[in-house]
């Protein structure tokens, strides 16, 4: 599988020797921008396989607003970071990113986080649920889930876009995901451990929704976090 990159970067030097190591490498740039409004129009039409994601952009939206973005779009990006105040860190820790390239970086450092986070990405392409939605049989890559949640019979399946109704139980559904990446954390939910964002007593936030937390689960559930 080869790439197709969209640059974020409002330095012109930095996208020109990201463009020429990237062109070296043989990945595909289709696009680059130095703000929000054009980067997010551009990467909605042209849906990169990976963004390149300065941080710090020129402008009243910076490179986390972007971020925010495109998690709710499902599209994959990393982070092109230089030390940050504590605000930004803490603002960039809500968002998912499939890692970090810190500057000031060399080619070998890009290209090898690229390749990282490609591995990542056909990994997660590898793990897909099929349900049956309004007569039609949709796909679900498991890495979109946030979490699901039981409904007499029934299962629903939350991403961050969609949430869907599928005639199954919880139990028929969670046999089938990853459990390395999802588990249960109340009689009536599983969640995504790779959405975590924070956990009180009795709840865990997951991309922003507070789920129930149960004693049973919370000790399983805590050693994953620390893994």
């Amino acid at each position: 599988m080869s790439l197709k990159i969209y640059i974020v970067e409002d330095e012109p030097l930095i996208v020109t020797t990201i463009k020429i190591a990237l062109k070296k490498n043989n990945f595909e740039v289709i696009g680059c921008s130095g703000g929000y409004v054009k980067a997010i129009k551009e990467i909605k039409e042209s849906q990169p396989d990976l963004v390149l994601l300065d941080i710090q952009l020129t402008g009243i939206k910076d490179g986390v607003h972007v971020a925010q973005e495109l998690d709710v779009l499902n599209i994959n990006y990393l982070f092109l970071t230089s030390q940050s105040d504590p605000s930004t860190i803490a603002r960039v820790s809500l968002t998912s990113p499939l890692g970090y390239i810190v500057k000031p970086f060399t080619e070998a450092g890009l290209i090898s986080n690229i390749e990282l986070a490609k591995n990542k990405i056909n990994s997660n392409q590898k793990e897909f649920i099929k349900i049956k939605q309004d007569g039609r049989t949709i796909a679900i890559n498991q890495a979109h889930i946030q979490y699901l949640k039981a409904f007499d019979n029934y299962c629903y399946i939350h991403t961050a876009t969609e949430k869907f109704l599928v005639s199954h139980t919880l139990k028929h559904i969670a046999e089938q995901l990853n459990p390395s990446r999802f588990v249960q954390s109340h009689r009536s939910y599983w969640i995504n451990i790779d959405k975590y964002r924070s956990s009180s007593f009795k709840h865990i936030n997951i991309d922003g929704h507070d789920i129930p937390l149960s004693n049973t689960y919370k000790d399983i559930i805590m050693s994953m976090i620390n893994e």
